[in-house]
């Protein structure tokens, strides 16, 4: 470890992650812990050119340097074909290139939490001698995380008896799945009040993923006009980048712009997520791990719809691990219209009693001290 003029010790901590919120808060999570337990050490993120972790991370206040690296496509056509091509290209540089930043920068440990900058960044780092850790949120490992875990030193896992899932050799830690500070720092009352939202009113938070969900979005342009007209309950819908501008055309065209006020907000991310969240009576979402950790740090009851388009159908099982625990409802895709779904959370905000039984089911799914968790393995490995 290098140390300053004074002598004394600087340790310097490299974090990966990148394309989706569910990836880049745990890491963010991770690395604000790691910097109150030692103030003076150095930080840097490496992500992929163009992704959402470019935006989010300097937020935070940590510093980030980018690759050039992407995904692989599950299409067997020519479109997807090529793509693939694009991708073996784009993971030669990337290599390079994540060399060249580690040699620069010099960590004394790497950490990722899921994307695929991942792998080139954390196998580059062992390469190089340097200590990597892996962490898999969902109950079933993606690609990145299969891959890794042959070659990093610990996979840190945020689902207890999934050791199976894992080379027999390799180091497999349970530490649930880290969330960004702040979580469980405000009361309901107080959330609302900060919102302009009567406390009595019920809140419905609606998010379907950092990237939005087309279906979902499509959806909504149905179900916000009611909410807007009939005004139940108040409505936050984030809708994505991607999909907010034909969202909230569709939205206006069935109710002006003066039905929304004080009933519905379209929004494009959330970026005050803690304060939304601690606010709601119920979340209707996905069922990313980092948002199931989210929901089980605040004891919130969910409405869960998994995403039908990931590996292994990984979120659906997720969310079946919360429905047994009676922490949540679980509808599919294609289960239900905006009618029904509309009197489905009308029926559940109607229940006092039964979203309180949720809450509590909510709490108990939670590690409470995942982060902890991490940020002391982590240091070990620094030690």
């Amino acid at each position: 470890m290098p140390s300053d003029a004074e002598g004394r010790i600087s340790m310097k901590f490299l974090f990966t992650c990148g394309g989706t919120a569910g990836h880049i808060n745990p890491a963010l999570g991770i690395a604000a812990r790691v910097r109150e337990l030692v103030p003076d050490a150095e930080f840097l993120f490496v992500g992929a050119a163009g992704m959402m972790e470019t935006e989010l991370v300097p937020r935070e206040g940590f510093p980030i340097r980018t690759i050039e690296i992407s995904n692989l496509s599950r299409s067997l056509s020519l479109a997807g074909l090529k793509h693939n091509l694009h991708t073996a290209k784009t993971l030669v540089t990337g290599s390079v290139q994540a060399r060249r930043i580690i040699r620069e920068f010099s960590p004394d440990v790497a950490v990722g939490t899921g994307g695929y900058v991942c792998y080139p960044v954390l196998k580059a780092a062992h390469a190089l001698g340097v200590p990597t850790l892996v962490h898999e949120s969902n109950a079933v490992p993606g690609l990145t995380t299969k891959l890794l875990a042959k070659i990093v030193d610990c996979v840190m896992v945020g689902f207890e008896n999934v050791k199976e899932n894992y080379p027999a050799k390799t180091r497999v830690e349970y530490t649930g799945t880290p969330v960004r500070g702040g979580f469980g720092g405000l009361t309901q009352r107080e959330a609302k009040a900060k919102l302009g939202i009567p406390e009595t009113t019920p809140l419905l938070l609606s998010v379907w993923g950092s990237l939005g969900s087309d279906h979902m979005n499509d959806v909504m342009s149905l179900l916000a006009p009611m909410a807007a007209r009939r005004r139940d309950f108040y409505l936050i819908h984030s809708a994505g980048k991607r999909g907010y501008a034909k969202l909230h055309d569709a939205v206006i065209a069935h109710c002006g712009e003066s039905q929304l006020k004080n009933a519905v907000e379209i929004r494009e991310y959330i970026y005050d997520m803690q304060l939304v969240m601690a606010a709601a009576d119920l979340i209707a979402c996905r069922s990313g791990a980092s948002t199931l950790g989210e929901l089980a740090a605040l004891g919130k009851p969910a409405l869960l719809i998994p995403s039908p388009n990931v590996t292994a159908n990984h979120q659906e099982k997720n969310a079946r691990l919360l429905e047994s625990a009676g922490a949540a409802e679980v509808l599919l895709e294609g289960e239900f219209t905006a009618e029904t779904l509309y009197e489905k959370i009308l029926s559940l905000l109607g229940s006092g009693e039964r979203l309180q039984a949720m809450s509590a089911a909510m709490r108990g799914c939670a590690v409470a001290d995942a982060t902890n968790r991490i940020a002391d393995l982590v240091l070990e490995y620094v030690k």
